[in-house]
């Protein structure tokens, strides 16, 4: 655990320059190493000893970045990846196979509502996707013999649900096996899930902690408190024949599944972001905690005019007083949840196409969560290869506008949204 508050991690965590070298994180821009001996590679291949042989599974850039996030989170290691996508999709197979089960959050982003219902079915891999606000005895009741982890999104996009952290760590850890957070939006500077049970999280790093929407990436973190020796996990715990018996438990400790992860999972499939983009994304977490501040104070600005707006049908801020959620943000996000903000615009679809054309300020774009004011509609895109019952359970109505508040000034952002409504 680092020593520092997690303001100062985001500034000074991951990349600590030597005498004479380069004070800002270098851009280590090449696929390979010099080594001086061939015993040496060999050892590096065997796991044996600690280096970079190929930027496939590891590159010094992209190596202190995952450090910087890991302290960031509370893990004891993380593993960056070519997108978010790729970091869930990772995140699942290090541990599941044709035949295994998973018990997901329905209100969660449509492209891994789309990942587990589709492409991990045609694997082999089982979903059951229960409401976010389930009791313990319906988290429990869906749980099967072969299932192998408990998934949910801090918040949710779109529908900025807030998960009870501790009621579903509790219940996974019942049944033995892991809770999965997705964190993107709340980001660690406003939660951080291992405090709270959850074993494993991940983030789309292409969001708030980029903050600028110039480099897609995601990330895995592994708090190493999960006790894989369960009997249910056999990948880690018994012999990998493709690294001449090694055992992940047994070689890595309390890092088995980041390991495993790396060695095994990148090396086949190779979804490592650039050195450049790893890059950019430090740059963001250097700033990552003052914009996040930003971001909810404006967000909850636009989030209070909205709601006496009559113009407007309803508002989803867990920071409203008025929000169903708002006791569970206060436990887990004291200091914010996200720069996210979903109403409905009276004339429903139609009202909301006009209202969306009309700002200026904000942009319509298929990004969320960077220093610019965006807005969506995603019933018709992100989520738009969901079914209307799919689309009802993950909390996305036909008239729902999702908003992400940039860090601009709070009055410009509230000007463009009320000139908007005016034209309604």
């Amino acid at each position: 655990m680092s020593k520092y508050q997690v303001n100062t991690m985001c500034v000074q965590e991951g990349y600590q320059p030597k005498n004479g070298e380069a004070r800002v994180l270098p851009i280590y821009q090449s696929t390979t190493y010099k080594y001086d001996s061939s015993e040496t590679v060999g050892k590096l291949f065997d796991l044996e000893e600690e280096g970079f042989f190929y930027s496939r599974l590891a590159n010094p850039t992209i190596d202190f970045v995952e450090k910087k996030i890991a302290a960031l989170e509370g893990g004891v290691a993380a593993m960056c990846t070519s997108s978010g996508q790729a970091a869930l999709f990772l995140a699942v197979i290090n541990i599941c196979s044709a035949g295994d089960h998973i018990v997901s959050s329905s209100a969660i982003y449509g492209g891994s509502t789309n990942l587990f219902a589709v492409t991990l079915k045609r694997l082999g891999i089982d979903v059951t996707f229960v409401s976010p606000d389930s009791t313990s005895e319906e988290l429990q009741a869906a749980c099967k013999e072969n299932t192998k982890l408990y998934f949910a999104e801090t918040v949710a996009n779109p529908s900025l649900v807030v998960i009870d952290l501790e009621k579903w760590a509790n219940v996974a850890h019942k049944n033995g096996v892991p809770l999965f957070i997705d964190n993107t939006f709340a980001t660690p500077i406003n939660c951080r899930p291992f405090e709270f049970g959850a074993d494993i999280v991940v983030h789309s790093t292409s969001k708030y902690m980029d903050g600028h929407a110039v480099a897609l990436g995601g990330v895995i973190v592994d708090s190493g408190k999960f006790n894989w020796n369960n009997g249910k996990f056999l990948g880690l715990t018994t012999p990998d024949e493709s690294y001449h018996g090694i055992v992940y438990t047994e070689q890595f400790k309390e890092a088995a599944y980041i390991c495993k992860a790396r060695v095994q999972l990148m090396r086949d499939l190779g979804s490592i972001p650039s050195p450049n983009n790893a890059f950019l994304l430090n740059l963001g977490l250097e700033t990552l905690h003052l914009r996040v501040k930003r971001h909810c104070e404006n967000a909850l600005a636009v989030a209070k005019y909205l709601e006496n707006h009559e113009k407007i049908s309803w508002v989803n801020y867990p920071g409203l007083e008025s929000n169903k959620y708002y006791d569970l943000a206060n436990k887990y996000m004291p200091n914010g949840t996200s720069g996210v903000v979903s109403f409905g615009v009276k004339g429903g679809r139609e009202a909301a196409m006009k209202f969306m054309d009309s700002l200026k300020l904000a942009a319509i774009v298929v990004h969320v969560a960077d220093a610019r004011t965006s807005v969506l509609h995603p019933a018709s895109t992100t989520h738009r290869q969901l079914t209307d019952e799919q689309l009802i359970e993950a909390g996305v109505s036909a008239d729902l506008v999702r908003m992400s508040i940039g860090i601009e000034d709070e009055r410009d952002i509230i000007a463009d949204i009320e000139q908007a409504l005016a034209l309604i």
